[in-house]
């Protein structure tokens, strides 16, 4: 019965073509992006998956407890202390092995062999067990004794290919940037497996000993204050549960961290967080390689449930509408003795066949949208694969099944209960649904969904529009920002000097507004407990007149001040008043002590607030020093073309490092492609999902405007017979739909102006939700429902009345 029910439910696709490749595309098209996820999910959901022992294998993580004692929820980040890791070693069992990451190597520029290049290389320092803890294995070298000694470093296959030519470097030596020559003991297989761990290079922990005597990774290790720089993995030993392991981290902290010398070390405190559950995960500070958060999945997975219930209710009214002409075949199986679940199951199946032919073309457009989808910036951010898979693959006929059952039980319900008598009798003797159908419900369901997209869209790309053009209170225009990569700031600056079209150079630890932030804290007196958090930039003397600052107390730092100027700071307006002075010019002259060496800082000026950081947050306390070591970059302020400026760049970076090859980006780039990342993909996302909205609306639209003229092509008839105009007939069978539409509308203006407020309101500078985004999206709602009714209700009003009455 059922390979008779399946070959009816395809002679009826095949006799339905056109409602069929509505329904087959409207399914497809939702289904794809619902499939996206599906794919997504369980990209993210294989990272770490290849650990043998990944049930036993926890990171450590760090979070804000409050002043009484309890744990908060205002701060967790993924790093721990360092010395964790030989304390849970020589003092408690139960715990087979620890390793650490600590941030420091990498990420600057690279000497091969005697000549330099900038090849970016990320990595960590880490313990010699880190290998065989987490199952990395090696194409060359030995996992069990290639991080021991010092100086040491494993490169990924890629990383290897990216710095020398040979197969096999091991014993080759890399420079890397200030942090010395380490010699290559391992390269690591070329691999599918993901790890969440990002990472080229992997260098040995003994080195980072001799680092910190030569004072090059600043903030000594060793302290319980620093939860920072290290991320720490434990592997408990069989038997062993995380409960236990809880225990003994909640003892660490009473024993060494509760009562600490500087009351803001005890707002820290030690849990876990299985390694299954790192990716995807909550949202978290100091990721060790980018990690998808779950509201993303969310945001998407709401997305896809949405277009599909829009496409369920597309498919529902289209079936009705074709059902019509299906009516009498209904009519004479019930009267030749079929029952009512017969009917039903014939239904459900033609629902569910059909949904399955969707699913092919789901595929294929998925195949043909992935290109696409990895162009997006979230993609490579999130190193995204969405590769196939026997279980992925599965995952998409169970889920096109169920959305097959679920798209068609309810038109299936309603069609299997039609009376054979009325049927038989005809068409105008067939009811579906009496006054406010669910036909109509589920179409103003649909275009208010899809007003609601709309206008998010507008507001999104409105949003994006405003940080783009708003006033930042600094000058980014004609500014390229010149990556140092250890050539001398002050060898570069001198010869920079020499070109007339270089208006003004300055050096910065980092570039300002672009995502990149550093922290510090200052106090007024040593006998105070807390320390006031505050934003840093290590700037020279001609920062504040490269960028257009205004100063609105005191001086910025001298002119050829040299090292004098490391004992003075710069605070903007936020800062003076995070310190308790009454005014700006109440803190020139003031001291205060510094947090990272405990050295007093004097106040010589306060400039006027400006966004050092992205909008997306209120401006924060700033404090400016003055350090050349740390300086990173050089912004080079020019006059002229760009290419003019950028050749004289070119030229007197030839002249300091001409082994090196060079790396400058636009000031002004860096700081719109912040919010490109974030709201560029927000707006492509929501405009294809608002598009297709729309599309699939219109076409329920259109199922119900040929349900609508099928059942009234008599009655139009005999109306033109009495001399009604063709005017006069399409306001008969446009204005049900007419008042569709505008309770769409009404019931979308709140639901998208409340929706977008929501999200609004977490951004300090946003748009609103104002009259002309309104008007524009209801404009355009309305032209898309105007085209789709007017194509139908048209064709009836000019049909001839003698083809639809010649019966009678």
């Amino acid at each position: 019965m059922l390979k008779n029910y399946i070959v009816i439910a395809v002679r009826n696709l095949m006799r339905h073509k056109f409602f069929s490749a509505i329904n087959i595309f409207g399914l497809a098209v939702s289904m794809t992006i619902a499939m996206a996820v599906i794919m997504l999910v369980a990209d993210q959901m294989s990272y770490d998956r290849f650990n043998s022992r990944r049930d036993r294998i926890y990171r450590v993580v760090s979070g804000y407890v409050h002043e009484d004692g309890q744990p908060g929820e205002e701060y967790t980040t993924s790093t721990s202390a360092a010395p964790l890791r030989q304390e849970l070693l020589e003092k408690y069992t139960g715990i087979e092995e620890v390793v650490r990451f600590v941030r420091g190597f990498g990420n600057g520029w690279v000497e091969v062999v005697d000549q330099n290049v900038n090849i970016p290389l990320g990595g960590y320092f880490t313990d010699p067990e880190t290998l065989t803890f987490f199952e990395y294995e090696l194409e060359y070298g030995n996992a069990a004794t290639a991080l021991k000694k010092p100086y040491s470093v494993v490169l990924t296959r890629q990383a290897a290919d990216k710095l020398f030519e040979e197969e096999n470097p091991i014993g080759q030596t890399v420079k890397m940037g200030g942090i010395g020559s380490y010699t290559v003991t391992g390269v690591l297989k070329k691999t599918t497996r993901k790890t969440h761990i990002a990472f080229e290079a992997l260098a040995s922990m003994s080195t980072v000993e001799s680092l910190q005597a030569q004072g090059v990774l600043g903030k000594d290790l060793s302290q319980w204050s620093n939860f920072w720089n290290t991320w720490t993995y434990v592997r408990l030993e069989e038997g062993k549960t995380a409960a236990e392991l809880q225990g003994i981290l909640d003892r660490i902290y009473r024993d060494h961290i509760q009562h600490p010398v500087h009351r803001e070390d005890a707002r820290m405190c030690f849990h876990l967080q299985p390694l299954m559950s790192i990716t995807p995960s909550d949202l978290m500070n100091n990721p060790i390689g980018p990690t998808l958060p779950w509201m993303f999945v969310y945001v998407f997975a709401g997305l896809g449930v949405v277009i599909l219930l829009t496409s369920c209710f597309n498919f529902t009214n289209l079936s009705i509408a074709r059902s019509l002409t299906r009516a009498r075949e209904i009519g004479v199986r019930k009267a030749t003795g079929a029952a009512r679940w017969q009917i039903f199951t014939q239904f459900l199946t033609e629902s569910i066949v059909l949904t399955l032919f969707a699913l092919v073309v789901a595929i294929l457009l998925l195949v043909a949208a992935k290109p696409l989808m990895m162009q997006m910036n979230f993609a490579r951010l999130f190193r995204w694969d969405l590769q196939g898979g026997v279980l992925v693959y599965t995952l998409f006929v169970v889920f096109a099944t169920t959305v097959g059952i679920l798209a068609g039980f309810f038109p299936a319900v309603v069609l299997s209960g039609f009376d054979p008598v009325k049927v038989l009798k005809g068409l105008n003797q067939v009811k579906l649904l009496s006054r406010v159908t669910m036909r109509k419900v589920l179409l103003v369901a649909q275009f208010t969904v899809s007003l609601i997209f709309i206008l998010s869209v507008i507001v999104t790309y409105n949003q994006l529009s405003m940080f783009t053009n708003r006033d930042h209170g600094f000058n980014m225009h004609n500014n390229i920002a010149v990556q140092l990569n250890g050539s001398s700031a002050v060898a570069l600056k001198a010869e920079l000097g020499k070109y007339g079209n270089i208006t003004q150079v300055s050096g910065v630890s980092h570039l300002l507004a672009s995502g990149h932030q550093e922290g510090d804290g200052f106090k007024r007196n040593p006998e105070d407990s807390d320390w006031t958090d505050v934003d840093r930039f290590m700037v020279d003397e001609d920062y504040l007149a490269n960028l257009e600052l205004k100063l609105v107390a005191g001086k910025f730092f001298p002119p050829n001040g040299g090292a004098s100027n490391r004992n003075f700071i710069v605070l903007n307006e936020k800062a003076a008043a995070a310190l308790q002075f009454e005014t700006p010019l109440d803190a020139v002259g003031e001291i205060v002590i510094h947090r990272e060496d405990s050295t007093s800082k004097t106040i010589i000026g306060v400039v006027k607030d400006y966004n050092h950081a992205p909008m997306l947050d209120e401006i924060a306390p700033l404090v400016l020093l003055a350090d050349s070591a740390r300086y990173a970059l050089l912004q080079v302020r020019y006059s002229g073309t760009r290419e003019a400026a950028t050749a004289a760049i070119e030229k007197a970076w030839a002249v300091v490092n001409p082994a090196l090859k060079i790396d400058y980006k636009d000031v002004e780039g860096e700081v719109l492609k912040f919010y490109e990342l974030i709201f560029g993909d927000a707006v492509h996302v929501l405009m294809t999902v608002a598009g297709l909205a729309i599309i699939i609306s219109c076409l329920g639209l259109l199922g119900m405007a040929t349900y609508t003229t099928e059942t009234r092509l008599k009655e139009i008839s005999i109306r033109k017979i009495l001399g009604s105009s063709d005017g006069a007939l399409i306001y008969l069978l446009s204005k049900g739909f007419v008042v569709i539409l505008l309770i769409a509308i009404v019931i979308a203006v709140p639901a998208a102006y409340f929706l977008n407020s929501l999200w609004l309101e977490l951004i300090p500078y946003h748009v609103t939700v104002d009259g002309p985004t309104i008007l524009l999206g209801v404009g355009l709602l309305i032209l898309f429902g105007a085209v789709t009714i007017g194509s139908q209700t048209s064709r009836a009003a000019l049909v001839k009345p003698v083809d639809n009455l010649k019966s009678e």
